[in-house]
């Protein structure tokens, strides 16, 4: 899906909100170090082709806080605080993809293979691994740190959210992103241990959805957009009644292109969560349906390279995708209803979104 199909006003002042903050950091840095410019390249450049679901919601929550129309560009200073998302993402990336060994990201080198690669073709002193995997740690750290930067120089942009009402906005923003990124820390730590269990349970694989995903990507971003806007708590009850299904089915899709994806859409290979061991509820699924022996096979090549094509296939032949296929519109239905209990601008706004984080092929 290209990013003219939904709300090109709000990806392009996105897109124009990360250059802006990026030539700041380049004016404050530039002339410290040379290696800092490639530093900073690599934030820039790992952030450039996202698919701005964080931000897009964010603004989504504004606007139905607000009553602006998707047509109606966002004032700079809430799209400053949508577009620091992107960082935020960033920085679960890098980690994400140190700690699961994967070579790719979005078809480029992963981060840490990406300064291992440099180490080597410099032929620098020391251990090329472990520069690759400390740059990536510090690079996720950068961008974890941008995050709150640029969500704080909303105020700033716009004066209002310095003093008075617009401050106790902007704190309760922050109150917002504070606790979302302890849930997707701990849901990221709760993916981790599962991968260290030899039973895979489903409604442990869908706690880390709810908390590593449906939380971190979408409620949460309509949240903290929402109290920028001034939204009261029952607004954001009404929001979490759409984010929360649909959260659930955007994971639920990533974990199918994860085993079936084309590669040369999603930029990873085929059946990388299944290298990597994930305890999904795709296998979880599948390993309920198999019967026993298959199903030892199945847990037998997990977390392993040359087992991923023998576990795609058990995958398919036990009717685990068509389940979760299933689930997908399931949980894509009961957000769409909860739709109904929101402001007219704010069903305009969300409707596509939710078309966009399922029905997609990346």
């Amino acid at each position: 899906m290209s990013p003219a199909d939904n709300s090109p006003v709000d990806l392009v002042t996105i897109d124009t909100a990360l250059a802006e903050f990026v030539e700041r950091q380049r004016g404050r840095w530039t002339g410290v170090h040379p290696d800092l410019d490639g530093f900073i390249d690599a934030a820039t450049g790992f952030v450039a082709d996202g698919k701005r679901m964080r931000p897009l919601f964010c603004l989504a929550g504004w606007r139905a806080a607000t009553g602006t129309a998707a047509t109606t560009p966002a004032p700079p200073a809430v799209v400053t605080a949508a577009a620091s998302w992107e960082w935020l993402q960033g920085s679960a990336l890098v980690h994400d993809d140190l700690m699961d060994a994967s070579d790719t990201r979005r078809g480029r080198p992963s981060v840490h293979r990406a300064f291992e690669s440099l180490h080597r073709q410099e032929r620098r002193a020391g251990d090329a691994v472990g520069f690759g995997s400390g740059t990536a740690i510090l690079l996720g750290d950068l961008m974890l740190s941008w995050s709150d930067e640029m969500l704080r120089h909303a105020a700033s942009i716009d004066p209002d959210l310095a003093s008075g009402p617009g401050a106790a906005r902007l704190s309760r923003a922050f109150s917002v992103l504070d606790v979302c990124k302890t849930e997707v820390t701990f849901g990221q730590y709760l993916d981790v241990v599962a991968q260290t269990r030899t039973e895979v349970d489903a409604e442990a694989a869908m706690l880390v959805v709810r908390l590593k995903t449906a939380k971190y990507t979408i409620e949460r971003p309509l949240h903290l957009g929402a109290v920028l806007g001034g939204a009261d708590d029952d607004l954001l009850l009404r929001l979490s009644a759409v984010a929360m299904p649909l959260g659930a089915a955007f994971q639920l899709r990533d974990d199918v292109l994860g085993v079936f994806g084309d590669p040369a859409t999603t930029g990873k290979p085929a059946g990388d969560d299944l290298r990597e061991g994930k305890r999904t509820l795709l296998v979880a699924r599948a390993l309920a349906r198999l019967a026993p022996e298959d199903a030892s096979r199945l847990t037998g090549a997990l977390g392993t390279v040359e087992g991923v094509d023998r576990a795609a296939d058990l995958v398919r032949s036990s009717g685990a995708l068509d389940d979760v296929e299933a689930e997908i519109e399931r949980y894509a239905t009961e957000a769409t209803q909860a739709l109904a209990a929101l402001p007219a601008v704010a069903r305009d706004t969300l409707a596509p979104l939710i078309d966009r984080a399922v029905r997609r092929d990346r």
